[in-house]
C-alpha cells in the first residue's frame, strides 16, 4: 500500500488538542452567564462538552500518534485545519443560546472573531447575554494570541510569511532545537499577552469602566479584534479618558511582540533601532496631522475633538482593530479613501495586527528606489537595508509573491462579492477589510453599520478571506495548489 503524503493521524491528533482547549477556553463565560442570571448557561456548558468531547475522543483514536514526527507538508494542513476547527466549534455557543439561530451569521461572527476581523452582523450587541458577550471577546482574545506564536514561532519553520527576518531577534525556535524553544516561545508570549491584558482592564475600571465591559474591551483590545460589548463601539462610553487608555493599547497590540519582550527586559534601544517601529510610528502621527486639518474644515466640530476622532479612528484601522468613536465615511470623500487605504496596511509583523504589515510596505518601497539607482548604475550591487543589515534576495522575493498574493486575492473576492450584486463601494472595502482583518468597511458597511445585509453566499466568501489574510496567504493557498498534494 502507498504512503500517504500527509499524516493524516498527526494532523488530527494536533486538531483535537485544539479543539480541548477551545472546549476548556468556553467554560470561564460560565461565570458571567451565572454571575447576570442569564439564559445561555446551559448552551453555554453544552457547547463546552459537545466541544471537549469530540476533542478527547479523537485525541484517543490517534493517541498512537502523539509522538510521530510532524513534517513542514504536515504543518501547513494543521495551521489551516486548527483555525477552521477552533470557527466551526466557536459557533456552538451562538447556535445553542440561539443568539446566532443562522449557521451563516454564527459562522461568520466566529471566525471573524478568531481572526482577530472585528466585522459583525449583529445589530443589536445590547442584547445578547453576558455569557455570549464574553464568548464572543474571548475569541479574539484566542485567536489574537494564537497568530502571535504562529508568526513568530511556527510560520518561520514552515518558511513561509517572510517572517525569517525576525528569527535571529526573537526569543523563539531554531532548526536544531524546534520543540523545547517554541515551548519556551509560547510561554513568554502568553505571559506578556496576558499581562497587558490584565493590566488594561485595571485601568479602563479607574477610568468609570465596569468589570464586565473592562474585561472585554481588554481582551479585544490586545488581540486587535475590536469586538465591543456596546452597538456604538467604544463611542458609547464617550470617554477620551476611556479612548486614550485603549488607543495606547492598541498601539502597543500593533507592536512587534518580540520588541514589547525586549522592552520588558528593558531594552528600550531595541524600538529605536528599529526600523518598521519608527516607521509604524512616523506614519500614525502623519496620518494624525494629515487628517486633522481634513477633518476640521469638513465638519462642524471642534479642532480639539477633530485630533481626539482622528487619533482614535487612525490607531484603531492602522491595527486592524476597528473599534469607533466616530464614522469617517462622514469626513469627506478624501478622509474616507486615506483610510481605505488603510485597510490594506496593517501594523507591526509579529504583532495581532492584520494587513499586509508596514515592514513590507517599508520593503517594497526601498526596493522600490534601488531600482531607479539601478537604472543609472546597472553595475553596482545595491542591497536593501533593514536594521542596518542586508536582507537576504529570498526575502524580496518572498515579498514580491506576497504582494501578487494579496492583490490577486483581492481582486478575485471584490469580483466574486461584485457578482453577488453588492455595490462597488461594499465589495471592495469588505474584500478589504475582511482580507486585513480590519472589520469595518465603508458605505453600508461602515463603523456605524454591520454586515448583516451582505448575502449568505458573501458571509462565506469573506469568512474565507478572513481566514486567508489571518493566516499570511500563503499557508492557506499552497494547500490549493496540485504540488502540495503531489508526492514529489
Amino acid at each position: 500500500m502507498a504512503k500517504s503524503i500527509i499524516n493524516g493521524q498527526v494532523i488530527t491528533h494536533v486538531v483535537a488538542n485544539i479543539i480541548i482547549i477551545m472546549g476548556i477556553l468556553m467554560l470561564p463565560a460560565l461565570g458571567f452567564s451565572a454571575y447576570y442570571e442569564g439564559s445561555d448557561f446551559y448552551p453555554i456548558l453544552y457547547s463546552s462538552l459537545l466541544t471537549l468531547v469530540i476533542g478527547f475522543s479523537l485525541r484517543f483514536i490517534t493517541r498512537k500518534s502523539k509522538d510521530a514526527e510532524i513534517k513542514k507538508r504536515d504543518g501547513y494542513l494543521i495551521v489551516t485545519s486548527s483555525w477552521v476547527a477552533m470557527a466551526v466549534f466557536g459557533t456552538l455557543p451562538y447556535l445553542f443560546s440561539s443568539a446566532i439561530p443562522d449557521i451563516s451569521f454564527a459562522f461568520f461572527e466566529s471566525m471573524s472573531g478568531l481572526t482577530t476581523t472585528g466585522a459583525t452582523i449583529l445589530d443589536d450587541i445590547e442584547s445578547l447575554p453576558h455569557g455570549i458577550l464574553f464568548w464572543r471577546s474571548m475569541t479574539q482574545w484566542i485567536g489574537g494570541m494564537g497568530i502571535i506564536v504562529l508568526t513568530i514561532a511556527i510560520l518561520p519553520l514552515l518558511g513561509i510569511g517572510g517572517m525569517e527576518l525576525f528569527v535571529a531577534e526573537a526569543p523563539g525556535p531554531t532548526k536544531d532545537k524546534i520543540h523545547p524553544r517554541i515551548k519556551e516561545t509560547a510561554k513568554r508570549l502568553w505571559f506578556i499577552y496576558l499581562i497587558l491584558t490584565i493590566t488594561e482592564t485595571i485601568i479602563l475600571m479607574f477610568c468609570g469602566m465596569n468589570f464586565f465591559d473592562a474585561i472585554n474591551h481588554s481582551l479585544t483590545t490586545n488581540s486587535t479584534g475590536g469586538f465591543s460589548t456596546k452597538q456604538d463601539s467604544v463611542a458609547a462610553f464617550n470617554s477620551p479618558l476611556i479612548e486614550a487608555v485603549i488607543m495606547f493599547f492598541m498601539f502597543v497590540a500593533g507592536t512587534n511582540f518580540t520588541l514589547i519582550y525586549f522592552g520588558f527586559k528593558g531594552k528600550f534601544n531595541r524600538f529605536w533601532n528599529n526600523d518598521e517601529f519608527k516607521w509604524y510610528l512616523g506614519a500614525v502621527i502623519g496620518l494624525i496631522i494629515i487628517l486633522t486639518p481634513i477633518v476640521f474644515f469638513q465638519t462642524d466640530i471642534s479642532f480639539v475633538r477633530a485630533i481626539r476622532d482622528v487619533s482614535f479612528q487612525v490607531v484603531s484601522i492602522i491595527t486592524t482593530t476597528g473599534y469607533a468613536t466616530a464614522d469617517f465615511t462622514l469626513w469627506g470623500p478624501l478622509a474616507t479613501f486615506v483610510f481605505f487605504l488603510m485597510l490594506f496596511s496593517g501594523a507591526s509583523a509579529g504583532s495581532t495586527s492584520g494587513g499586509i504589515k508596514i515592514v513590507r510596505i517599508v520593503l517594497l518601497m526601498k526596493n522600490g528606489f534601488l531600482e531607479f539607482k539601478k537604472r543609472l548604475h546597472p553595475s553596482a550591487i545595491l542591497p536593501v537595508h533593514l536594521n542596518k543589515q542586508t536582507v537576504p534576495p529570498k526575502i524580496i522575493y518572498n515579498l514580491l509573491a506576497f504582494i501578487f498574493l494579496y492583490l490577486f486575492v483581492f481582486t478575485i473576492g471584490a469580483l466574486a462579492m461584485t457578482a453577488l450584486g453588492e455595490t462597488f463601494d461594499v465589495a471592495l472595502s469588505s474584500v478589504a477589510s475582511s482580507l486585513g482583518n480590519v472589520g469595518p468597511g465603508i458605505a453600508e458597511i461602515g463603523p456605524a453599520n454591520t454586515f448583516s445585509e451582505i448575502s449568505d453566499p458573501g458571509k462565506w466568501i469573506l469568512s474565507f478571506l478572513m481566514l486567508f489574510g489571518r493566516l499570511e496567504l500563503f499557508t492557506v493557498a499552497l494547500l490549493l495548489t496540485p504540488y502540495y498534494w503531489r508526492r514529489n
